[in-house]
């Protein structure tokens, strides 16, 4: 890392901020849209956690 100089690391700190809040603007200005088209995808993703628990266990359990 020797080649990293000050500036990078100020460049991508403000790069990384800008990001950031594009994204927090975007997801914000689109919220509604959000709601209708994707409203049960919270029950998907705790179905998805669930299934992976239940894999580590039974692969901890058998083998």
């Amino acid at each position: 890392m020797e080649n990293v100089t000050t500036g990078h690391w100020i460049f991508a700190g403000i790069f990384l901020t800008g990001f950031i809040l594009y994204l927090v603007w975007s997801y914000r200005k689109d919220l509604r849209l959000h709601r209708l088209h994707y409203g049960g995808s919270f029950w998907v993703l705790i179905g998805i956690v669930l299934l992976l628990f239940l894999f580590y266990i039974f692969k901890r359990l058998f083998l």
